[in-house]
């Protein structure tokens, strides 16, 4: 059967629709992101103007729905680079009371946007808190760090932190979780020389807390490091109702990496090396393996020959 053949006359129509429609879309579009709409986002929350003499959780997500009227260019672009925006709420009103609504300070939020995005409301639009006993605690700080260290240089001393020690102050049940602060991680590239550097505490997202300071300066020493070899005795457990047991070899070789200002401090006595004989008890293994189970700090130990060995057991 002959397929219809579509005229010039249609095919001009056809174009022309398609122009129209076309057009239409476009001016749609442009009609869109210049207009002023209402839009949904979602921004986190923290909190300031603390209250000193009170302690508190919140009872709801650290999340909140914002509406905010901006116009549809705006809203495209921001669709293009997804971020989620982060308000303060002002606190000051628990003095009096437990709860804050959010329509009480659109003005203050408002100034935390640009002026063409205005927020006209938050949901929920009120947060409410539970009082508690406040303590305070004083806590170690603990240095996080990525860093990647130039051949043959690496960490060769204890990380410092001055100071050693802050002080969380909040409600008891969560400061009495709190065993620890660690740092923003430090990061570094190449790095040969001491690292001292001022790193601010992690609260981990615990609005309800303050510590003081917010900061420590962190000191890691770094210095050239090289490898060092020894040859361990092996030691025996578990041994005791046996008359003799004697493993093949009888010591093991461990390389090790060591600080070169150190090399001459680490020997093989600093170390310690024993197989358990339990678990050829138990497991009816064919040898054991050696585990390690004195290395001096500092020390890191890339290799052991052998890691299992054979034995010998007289009854």
């Amino acid at each position: 059967m002959a397929q219809p053949r579509i005229t010039k006359t249609r095919r001009r129509k056809i174009a022309i629709f398609l122009r129209c429609l076309g057009l239409s879309f476009i001016a749609w579009l442009l009609f869109a992101v210049s207009t002023e709409q209402i839009f949904r986002i979602d921004a986190g929350i923290s909190y300031v103007n603390i209250p000193e003499s009170k302690a508190f959780h919140p009872l709801q997500s650290d999340t909140v729905s914002i509406r905010m009227r901006m116009s549809g260019w705006k809203m495209f672009m921001k669709r293009l680079r997804p971020d989620t925006p982060h308000i303060q709420v002002d606190l000051n009103g628990l003095r009096t009371r437990n709860y804050i609504v959010f329509t009480n300070q659109l003005g203050y939020i408002n100034r935390q946007f640009p002026a063409d995005n205005q927020v006209i409301g938050v949901s929920p639009d009120t947060l409410y808190f539970d009082f508690s006993k406040q303590t305070q605690r004083k806590v170690p700080v603990r240095a996080l760090y990525d860093i990647q260290f130039k051949k043959q240089y690496g960490i060769i001393g204890d990380t410092r932190a001055n100071p050693e020690y802050v002080t969380v102050t909040g409600p008891l049940e969560d400061v009495a979780n709190i065993d620890y602060l660690e740092t923003d991680t430090i990061r570094g590239i190449d790095v040969a020389t001491d690292i001292r550097t001022i790193a601010y505490l992690n609260k981990h997202q615990k609005n309800n807390i303050t510590i003081y300071p917010t900061f420590s300066e962190i000191t890691i020493p770094v210095g050239e490091i090289t490898e060092k070899v020894v040859e361990l005795p092996l030691k025996m457990e578990n041994a005791s109702r046996y008359t003799s047991v004697r493993t093949l070899p009888s010591k093991i070789k461990l390389t090790f990496l060591v600080s070169l200002k150190d090399y001459n401090k680490w020997s093989s006595r600093d170390f310690e090396a024993v197989v358990d004989m339990e678990n050829w008890e138990k497991n009816k293994v064919q040898n054991l393996p050696v585990i390690l189970t004195k290395v001096p700090e500092h020390c890191h130990v890339i290799s052991m020959e052998p890691q299992n060995v054979d034995f010998f057991v007289r009854r």
